[in-house]
C-alpha cells in the first residue's frame, strides 16, 4: 500500500508544477501554469539555440513566425531573426549573428549543443541548463558557453531570465558592429514601422527608434496592439553585465536587440570602439531578463521589475 501511494505521488507531482518541460532531441518545451510558452531549438540543423515562439498568457504569440512557419502576409527579411536568441556578428571576423541557411550571405558559423545539462521544473519556476560551442565554419571552436534558462510561474506575466557565461578557448574578440547581440523578433503587427502599432521607451522615457536606437539604457519595452489586446515584452539588462547599461539595436520593422559591441555604429563615430577581447580561458558573462506582460509599461510596473532584476546576485 505504501509503495502504491509513493508511486502516486510521483506521478502527481508533475501535475502540481507550474512551470513544466517536454523535452525531445531537437527541442524542449516549455509550459506555464498548464499553457504553452516556448520552445528551445537545439536540433544539429539549429546554427544557434533559440526561443520560439514567445506566447503571452492569454496565448498571444508576441514573436514573429518566419522563417519557422509560413503565415499570408508576413515580412521575410532577416531570416536569421528567430524568435530570441544570443550570437554576435563578428568575433574574430566571424559571423554569427547573420548565420543561417537562408541568409543571402550565410557565413557557416554554428553555436552547437554540446550537451544539455539539466531540465529541471518546479511549482514557481523551472531551469534549462546547457553547454554551447561557438565554433567557426570549419570546426574550429572559439567559445564555450554554458547558459541557464529560469523561467517563472505568474498569471499575468511570462518573465526569463537568460544567464550566459562565455569562457575563450582561443584568444577571441567581439568586435565593434551593430549585429549583435541578445535579440527577439517582434511579430509584425506590435513593430512600431509601418504596418505595425508598436512604440518602443527606454528607462528615461525615450519613445520611438530615433530616440531609443543606439542609446544607453538599463532597459527597453516594447508594447503594441496584438489580436485587440495590449501587450508588450521589455529586455532588462543586469547592472552587473559588461558596459551596462547596454547600448540597443532596436528597430522600427521588428528588431529588438541589447547590445554592448556596436558604439562605433550607434554614434557614427570611428574613434569610438565597442570591441571587447577575452585571452584564452577568460570568461565574459551576461544576465538578462525578458518580461512579457499585458498593458503598457506604467502598468506593467517595468521600472520596478528592473529594481527586483538588479538586486538579485
Amino acid at each position: 500500500m505504501l509503495r502504491r501511494a509513493a508511486g502516486l505521488l510521483l506521478l502527481s507531482f508533475p501535475l502540481l508544477a507550474q512551470v513544466t518541460f517536454e523535452q525531445s532531441p531537437d527541442r524542449i518545451k516549455v509550459q506555464v501554469d498548464g499553457k504553452p510558452f516556448t520552445e528551445l531549438f537545439i536540433g544539429d540543423d539549429v546554427r544557434k539555440p533559440y526561443l520560439y515562439p514567445l506566447v503571452t498568457a492569454t496565448g498571444k504569440r508576441i514573436t514573429r513566425h518566419y522563417p519557422m512557419e509560413q503565415m499570408a502576409g508576413e515580412t521575410k527579411d532577416h531570416p536569421h531573426h528567430r524568435g530570441l536568441w544570443f550570437n554576435h556578428g563578428d568575433v574574430n571576423k566571424v559571423d554569427f549573428w547573420g548565420s543561417d541557411p537562408l541568409a543571402k550571405q550565410d557565413a557557416g558559423a554554428k553555436i552547437s549543443v554540446k550537451k544539455i545539462r539539466s531540465v529541471k521544473g518546479g511549482k514557481k519556476s523551472g531551469t534549462i541548463v546547457g553547454d554551447f560551442e561557438w565554433q567557426e565554419p570549419n570546426g574550429t571552436v572559439l567559445l564555450t558557453e554554458q547558459r541557464t534558462m529560469t523561467f517563472y510561474s505568474d498569471p499575468k506575466n511570462r518573465t526569463v531570465d537568460i544567464d550566459i557565461l562565455l569562457k575563450a578557448v582561443k584568444p577571441v574578440t567581439f568586435g565593434d558592429t551593430k549585429e549583435g547581440s541578445f535579440g527577439i523578433r517582434l511579430a509584425d503587427q506590435i513593430k512600431e514601422g509601418k504596418g505595425g502599432n508598436g512604440k518602443m521607451r527606454n528607462a528615461e522615457g525615450k519613445v520611438g527608434e530615433k530616440e531609443v536606437w543606439g542609446r544607453p539604457s538599463p532597459w527597453v519595452d516594447y508594447v503594441g496592439t496584438l489580436d485587440g489586446e495590449q501587450v508588450g515584452v521589455a529586455i532588462l539588462d543586469h547592472p552587473s553585465n559588461p558596459g551596462h547599461p547596454t547600448h540597443w539595436h532596436a528597430r522600427a520593422y521588428g528588431l529588438f536587440a541589447a547590445n554592448i559591441f556596436g558604439l562605433h555604429d550607434f554614434y557614427n563615430d570611428k574613434s569610438k570602439d565597442g570591441s571587447r577581447s577575452l585571452k584564452p580561458g577568460e570568461t565574459m558573462r551576461f544576465r538578462y531578463r525578458v518580461v512579457i506582460h499585458p498593458g503598457d509599461t506604467d502598468a506593467a510596473n517595468i521600472a520596478q521589475e528592473f529594481t527586483k532584476f538588479a538586486a538579485m546576485k
